[in-house]
């Protein structure tokens, strides 16, 4: 029997990318996530440095790999409670939510639950396990039949942020129902507005030395020191600029990170030595995510205030790489709107169906391009 699949949506944005590539000064590609600011010196040093790498690397990732995840999350997440053997180095993190239904042993008669606005690769994680998928963002509408739940927080494409509160209640509700429970957290250094997500639990287990940092589900408040059935995704792509490198990792429950191991050392699925390497000097390294903050931050505030002036309101968009907007039209028209001055959006249409009258926008791209984009939705606010 095939697998059937959805399209890859972004195909169908071609004939909008050539309208837009008309345009006198070339497109300003905001379809994508794609980071086009350079990968830190300091991360290429240590690639260039590891690669004699003529033995086959560990799926487990080295010793000092998971020593620098467990630190990490110690540092910047406030989760202080992780050994090195509850921790996963993965071929970034697109493949784990692709593959962790499968991984996990689910099948026929299992259900995967995932947000109402969502990233579509959840429900084709689900599909490829040939498990039932389920969008639904309430704990209470989790069916009985339900053996993973996927929470996205800060969430892709809204930038909607899960308080300390609405994690707690998401995870008893999936223990309720013998489930794991993952967070996928790729933008939990990008947080631009804690007012929004920060009211709900003002007491802290843990020292952040940072306000605006977004609460992991590992967070001690969230689990109670307890992490049986809960898992955290991260990538570096996006602090770092590592999309091209394929590095991230899975960290949470000992007994989840143990059987999703086995698994994949049977399928080979081992992060190349030098990007281990890379991914160490990376996590050790702050100063350099504080810089690629700063220039997401700016970036954000000029094509935030453009999209306002052009009539658009911004919904969410509290944390992450995206602004999630409406002109209050289908989706479609908005793109075509956009393609018309020479911007590429994504359509709200690819997350949250054909209903959609939302657009996102990344951020990823230049300060030049950020500009362009600024000046060309003065002349779409005018048509």
């Amino acid at each position: 029997m095939s697998l059937a699949l959805p399209d890859f949506p972004w195909d169908s944005l071609a004939p909008f990318a050539a309208t837009a590539r008309e345009h006198a000064d070339g497109i300003v590609d905001l379809s994508v996530g794609s980071p086009v600011d350079p990968t830190p010196a300091l991360v290429r040093d240590a690639l260039v440095a590891a690669t004699d790498a003529h033995a086959y690397p560990t799926t487990s990732g080295t010793l000092a790999l998971r020593e620098a995840i467990v630190d990490w999350y110690a540092r910047r997440r406030g989760v202080t409670a992780l050994s090195t053997d509850a921790v996963l180095p993965t071929i970034g993190s697109k493949e784990l939510v692709a593959l962790l239904p499968l991984l996990l042993g689910l099948g026929p008669g299992d259900t995967v639950v995932y947000p109402r606005t969502a990233y579509p690769t959840y429900a084709v994680g689900a599909a490829i396990a040939r498990t039932t998928g389920v969008a639904a963002d309430d704990p209470q509408a989790w069916p009985a039949s339900t053996r993973l739940v996927w929470l996205n927080s800060p969430g892709n494409p809204t930038g909607a942020v899960l308080g300390v509160d609405a994690l707690r209640a998401a995870v008893a509700r999936a223990r309720e129902l013998r489930a794991v429970i993952v967070n996928d957290e790729c933008y939990a250094e990008l947080g631009w507005q804690p007012e929004r997500w920060a009211g709900d639990a003002t007491e802290s287990g843990a020292d952040f030395g940072d306000a605006e940092r977004v609460p992991s589900i590992l967070d001690p408040r969230v689990i109670g020191g307890d992490a049986t059935g809960v898992l955290s995704v991260y990538s570096l792509s996006k602090q770092s600029n590592l999309a091209g490198y394929r590095a991230a990792f899975v960290a949470g429950d000992e007994a989840l990170v143990r059987r999703v191991l086995e698994v994949r050392k049977h399928a080979g699925l081992i992060p190349p030595a030098p990007v281990q390497a890379a991914m160490i000097a990376a996590l050790g390294d702050e100063q350099h995510v504080a810089e690629q903050r700063e220039r997401y931050r700016a970036r954000r505030e000029v094509l935030a205030a453009a999209l306002t002036s052009a009539g658009f309101r911004i919904d969410h968009s509290e944390a992450g790489l995206y602004l999630w907007a409406t002109r209050h039209e289908p989706a479609l028209a908005t793109i075509a709107a956009l393609a018309d001055v020479g911007v590429l959006a994504a359509p709200g249409t690819f997350y949250e169906g054909d209903g959609s009258q939302h657009v996102r926008l990344a951020l990823t791209a230049t300060d030049e391009r950020i500009a362009a984009a600024a000046r060309r939705l003065e002349n779409l606010s005018k048509s």
